[in-house]
């Protein structure tokens, strides 16, 4: 069983959360957890997919977010025309992708989340990325937003996993690069396939709302609590560091 890191606080009433027991590591999803991304790659896959001739909604997309490009592309081929797609022509065709999400404007990082991770590594906690993405345009920039919170051999991304998100590989290599086992860390995620990837890694798993994506969804794929926005779990995060 997996232990309670966040609860309901009874002295605050049942709406109200508090950390219970301090993490030894905290792994985080990266776009639409750490950087407000998730609607350019919602945008730049819409407009990829038109192209091809493929029709899409911006929501459904979003519903893929934690899968590596292959995933997606075979996802979308398979409905679209009931055969995926050769590996070469997937690794083409997101290329295409990757240079329109560059063409957007310059996602941010979300302000809560940095003073957070900040907040981690002051406290000694281990901060690990667990991402599907392979575009080292946002990757990259996780050392200027993120000071010293993500070196690389702290970072599983699509390049480094055979199987991507929702299967639990990628936060089980997380657990390893971090050196902790499940239960003692916590996973941070915002879409349906890294929730059930981090759950099923047997994780104490919060499923962070922060776009169309239903908390019902969340919750069916295994989060153990939901956060409305990243400045409440921030928040808790933050004030349980200093209570823990």
């Amino acid at each position: 069983m997996k232990p309670q890191y966040i609860t309901p606080d009874s002295h605050q009433g049942d709406t109200d959360m508090r950390l219970a027991i301090r993490p030894k590591a905290i792994l985080f999803d990266m776009d639409g957890t750490l950087y407000d991304s998730m609607g350019n790659h919602a945008d730049a896959w819409l407009r990829m997919v038109t192209e091809l001739g493929i029709k899409a909604t911006r929501e459904e997309l979003f519903l893929y977010e934690g899968r590596t490009g292959r995933s997606t592309l075979n996802i979308i081929f398979n409905r679209a025309y009931g055969h995926g797609i050769e590996p070469e022509e997937a690794d083409r065709l997101y290329a295409i992708k990757t240079q329109y999400f560059k063409e957007l404007p310059e996602p941010l990082p979300f302000k809560p989340m940095q003073q957070m991770v900040a907040a981690l590594l002051g406290a000694g906690i281990t901060p690990v990325l667990v991402t599907g993405s392979g575009q080292m345009s946002l990757i990259e920039r996780l050392a200027r937003d993120f000071p010293g919170a993500f070196p690389a051999e702290r970072c599983v991304t699509a390049r480094n996993v055979t199987h991507g998100k929702p299967s639990p590989e990628p936060f089980l290599k997380g657990l390893e690069m971090a050196g902790v086992s499940a239960d003692e860390a916590i996973a941070v995620d915002n879409a349906p396939l890294g929730v059930r990837s981090a759950s099923d890694a047997g994780i104490f798993t919060v499923g962070l709302v922060t776009g169309p994506i239903p908390d019902e969804e969340l919750r069916a794929n295994g989060a153990d609590v939901i956060f409305k926005s990243p400045q409440t779990f921030a928040d808790i995060i933050m004030k349980g560091l200093r209570v823990c």
